[in-house]
Parts: C-alpha cells; structure tokens; sequence
C-alpha cells in the first residue's frame, strides 16, 4: 500500500512510498482508508515532541473514515463491507489500517468520510471535555479559545447543544465569523490583555462558567482572572506553545475546578488499565454525535480535502494556522506525478 512515512523526527524526512500493510489482530478491523484527518498533533508527532512518542520510522495518523476490508476472530460490532470511522494511536496516513474494534464506530448514511474524520478525536475531545468533565449545564456561559480550529468549532457546536451561551475567541474577523456561524453569539480577538474586561462585561460581571482551553499561555492566565465562582476550566493542549503554570490561590478565592482532558485515555491509548465500561461510554457518545449531526445541530467544518501525495501541503496549511475547521487526506487519491518530494537525508 501507499503511506506517508516518517523516517526520521521533521517534516522534511518523509514521503510517501510504499509500505506493507499491517497485519490483521484479533480483535483488528482491517479499514480502507478513505479519509484521515490531519492535526496539530501529527505535526507534533512527525517532528517527535508529542506525548504518545512513535519512533521512525512511522506512518503517523490517528482519525480515518472508510470501509471495513476484514475483521479479526474476535470483533463482534463491525463486518466487511461496513463504513466505519476509528481512532488510531497512528497509521492513518495510509491506504489502509488496522484498528482495534474498541475505538472502531459504524457511520450513519449521509454522513460523508470527510465529515466523519472529525469525529474520532476533535468531537469526541469536545464532547468529553464539555459533557463529561466540565458538566456544562444549560444557561451556563462557555469560553471557547482557538474557536476557528477543529476543536474549537466541535465545543462552539456541543456547547450550543447543550444549552450554554458561547462566547469564542479567535485571531482574525474571518475566524470569528466561522465561529459566528457555528453558533457563538459572542466572538472577540484572542488578544490575552483584553480578554478579561470584555468577558465580564459580556455576562454582567460574572464571568464564564466553563471555558474550553487548548491553547494555553496567556489566555489560560487571562482566563482565570475572567471565570466565574465555581467554574471549571477544561485544559486539553498548548497550541501556543506555552504549558501555563497555576497559583493555586487563583483556583482557591474562586472556588475554581481546574480539568485536566486526555482523550487518548478514554480510547486506552494512556500507560493506566482502562475499564471496560469506558469502551460502551465512548461508543455511546459517538452515537449521539452522530445522531446530531444527522439532524443538522452538528456541522462538522473540512477546510480542505488533499490527495496523500499532497501530505506536506495539508500540514503546512495546519502549521500557518489557515486552516478554519478541520483538513483531511484522501489516501485513495495518489498521484505518481506527484511524489517527486523524497527524504533529505
């Protein structure tokens, strides 16, 4: 099969070539990869800093949509033939996958590869931080920060599911008008020195009840001079490149929860044993998303859809911050013109 393959830790060490396709486990669902979606953290990872650390070489990858091929003796929810969408640890810039049945979920008619992508990390990432971590109660206010990307489009949505008000951050007029569209009723600049004053001014001196934070840095600071008595902040990553450090005393006066969220834990890609009731869990918000967005409350965003040869555009689009919602791969769509970038070794 045709993979991206990451030989060595930099985005100028990969490219596409021929791989050998991974072996079928027991409980392995064998999927042709018809879409995969590309991330922050694949960059993190083809550059070797993120916390799941894969050594080269690699195919990175961890969210596809496609049909299943095979299934293993030992999977019971899935048969050949079905569409299905899965999480992997990696893998899934590849024309095929092997991923085991527990993070596997069949896709509803209607609902296209592209769309279904965003669901095995972006909305599952919102919808555990909002539902399960923050339990965001209706009428409540939600800060969402980084409201033009992938996962800050999913909290907008969720949140206005839910029943909270949303106020949204992000960096130009353009990305607030996406989140705008995806239902924020309040969109500001994502200017830190700001943030404060026009969040209390925004719900009446209060502040947020929730706010969902995977940027960090000095937004997360700001953040906690503008929540609300007994809110809870959600953190779930640093795209600004800074990990913030807390003064307990700020979560004191406040009554503040502060929430960590690694969604890999709940797909049992963590160290720790995960319960098996945890699999049902996952399986069941799926459904619900997905019941969702077939009746129009969701509306996952695809920025842009790139053949596999087109790897390193999609990245950079992810690394210039252009990208408003998600961008996915089409790994069946390869090009042999196309493959004249090779490693720089």
């Amino acid at each position: 099969m045709k993979a991206v393959v990451c030989c060595a830790f930099g985005l100028e060490h990969t490219a596409v070539r021929d791989w050998p396709a991974p072996a079928l486990t027991e409980d392995g669902v064998r999927i042709e990869v018809h879409a995969a979606g590309v991330s922050f953290a694949n960059l993190l990872a083809i550059e070797g800093r993120h916390q799941n650390r894969a050594e080269p070489p690699f195919v990175p990858g961890t969210e596809v949509a496609g049909v299943v091929l095979e299934c293993g003796p030992a999977v019971r929810h899935v048969v050949p033939g079905q569409r299905v969408m899965a999480a992997v640890r990696a893998g899934g810039f590849a024309q095929q996958v092997v991923a085991p049945e527990r993070t596997v979920y069949a896709l509803p008619a209607g609902i296209s590869d592209e769309v279904a992508v965003q669901f095995p990390t972006i909305y599952g990432t919102a919808y555990a931080a909002l539902a399960w971590r923050a339990r965001l109660q209706p009428g409540e206010t939600l800060l969402v920060h980084g409201a033009a990307g992938g996962s800050g489009l999913a909290a907008i949505e969720i949140g206005r599911v839910l029943g909270a008000r949303v106020i949204a951050t992000a960096s130009t007029a353009h990305k607030q008008q996406a989140a705008q569209a995806h239902g924020a009723q309040l969109t500001l600049g994502s200017s830190a020195s700001e943030l404060r004053e026009a969040v209390l001014q925004a719900t009446g001196g209060r502040g947020a009840d929730v706010v969902f934070d995977p940027v960090g840095g000095a937004l997360f600071d700001e953040s906690l001079r503008c929540i609300a008595p007994c809110g809870r902040l959600v953190t779930m990553g640093y795209a600004s490149g800074q990990i913030p450090q807390v003064a307990a005393n700020r979560l004191l006066v406040k009554n503040v929860d502060l929430i960590g969220l690694y969604w890999g834990y709940y797909l049992g890609w963590a160290r720790q044993p995960v319960p098996s009731a945890v699999a049902e869990q996952v399986r069941a918000a799926f459904a619900e998303l997905l019941d969702w967005t077939s009746r129009g409350l969701l509306k996952p965003r695809c920025h842009a859809s790139h053949p596999l040869h087109e790897y390193r555009e999609a990245l950079r689009t992810l690394a210039s911050r252009e990208a408003i919602g998600r961008v996915a791969l089409l790994p069946q769509r390869y090009d042999l013109a196309g493959t004249s970038e090779g490693f720089h070794e």
